[in-house]
């Protein structure tokens, strides 16, 4: 069944402009980034479906951000899933770049470490995190995407402090490799249960160095690579998105409040682009509490001044209320931007959006990826009276 929306009251403050550090949007509404593994299996080269995809997707004035992409071999979590770190995959994001701007799209680059969440077939070495917990390989739940198929991920070490330093220069290389790659800014993957937020939350993060125990320490690895983004990119073309009080992929914090807190604090001296917060309600791809408010951006937004984006759960008129209450300064939408390749056009005239298929949302080809039809007028149902 077709979603019916009513433009009268979703296409006001979604389609007023907004400013994301240099770069002026005409519109409120982000795709954000969606691990969806079509890239070239093992080589993270974005393939034609990734072109077509991002292609279809973007929109005069709207802001895209692209899926997970991986800092270096190591740090890959999916098979399929892109990367930044080699030539051939710059030359693959480039032309995709090319093709977005063309639209008159803003694009930018999530950039991401999978940490334990992944698998030694394809990072090539044990995968690295903040601190070993056996429970975390041992649970069946905790699955990726390996060459032979979707696998439980592998055991994992704990990074030794010198090491660290290695890591963080990767996140420099990559965020070189995105200029070169033509984007306009990066985002940094500290949510979710990967490696920046396995540092992050005090469930996994039992360390004695000083990247453990205190907030402070444990804020440190990611407030060392967003001063290296900015270092290369400057504050006002990087973004970091966050999973305050998130449970995926094994997450959770014993005060979740002053430590998320104390990082935005953190984020908003250094004046970067925006913050970008997935709220509780969604894990994963699954929604957890239906009907709860975005009560992560309400508490967090307070904190930083400049643009907040919040993921997660939303609906067109959801997406007005928070950006009209001030709440957020822009709306991230999923699983309804796979389905409506023209999701801000259809918002904006209240047009009916096509249903998603969760079934086809890591099925490796064009299927519930890039065969969503854009709205046909001549196709459509006839609206229902007033």
């Amino acid at each position: 069944m077709n979603l019916q929306y009513s433009a009268e009251s979703t296409a006001r403050k979604l389609f007023t402009p907004v400013r994301i550090g240099p770069y002026t949007l005409k519109h409120r509404i982000v795709l954000p980034p969606l691990s969806r593994l079509r890239a070239q299996p093992g080589t993270g080269i974005p393939s034609d479906l990734q072109l077509e995809y991002y292609t279809q997707r973007a929109s005069d004035g709207g802001l895209i951000i692209t899926e997970a992409t991986a800092i270096a071999s190591s740090a890959r979590g999916y098979y399929h899933a892109p990367g930044l770190y080699s030539e051939e995959q710059v030359a693959g994001w480039k032309r995709i770049t090319d093709a977005v701007h063309a639209k008159g799209a803003t694009f930018f680059t999530q950039l991401w470490h999978a940490g334990r969440t992944s698998h030694v077939e394809i990072t090539g070495s044990q995968p690295v995190t903040a601190s070993v917990d056996p429970a975390y390989w041992a649970d069946a739940n905790n699955v990726i995407d390996a060459p032979d198929g979707f696998k439980p991920v592998s055991e994992h070490r704990a990074l030794d402090t010198d090491e660290i330093s290695t890591i963080v220069g990767q996140y420099r290389d990559a965020a070189q490799n995105a200029k070169r790659a033509g984007f306009d800014g990066v985002e940094l993957m500290a949510a979710n249960g990967h490696l920046i937020d396995q540092f992050l939350q005090d469930n996994v993060n039992k360390r004695t160095d000083r990247y453990g125990g205190s907030i402070a320490n444990r804020a440190r690895l990611l407030l060392e690579v967003v001063d290296t983004l900015v270092e290369v990119w400057g504050a006002d073309r990087v973004g970091v998105r966050l999973a305050p009080n998130n449970s995926f992929n094994g997450m959770g914090d014993s005060d979740p409040h002053a430590l998320f807190g104390y990082v935005v604090r953190r984020l908003d001296a250094l004046g970067i682009a925006y913050i970008h917060i997935i709220e509780p309600r969604i894990k994963g791809a699954d929604t957890i509490a239906e009907g709860q408010p975005p009560i992560a951006t309400q508490e967090l937004g307070k904190l930083f001044r400049g643009p907040v984006i919040a993921a997660g759960g939303f609906n067109p008129e959801t997406a007005e209320a928070t950006v009209a209450n001030g709440d957020a300064g822009l709306i991230a939408f999923g699983r309804h931007f796979v389905a409506n390749p023209d999701l801000p056009k259809r918002i904006a005239d209240g047009l009916p959006l096509n249903p998603y298929d969760r079934s086809t949302f890591y099925s490796f080809d064009a299927r519930g990826y890039t065969d969503y039809p854009f709205y046909d007028a001549s196709l459509a149902d006839p609206l229902p009276a007033a």
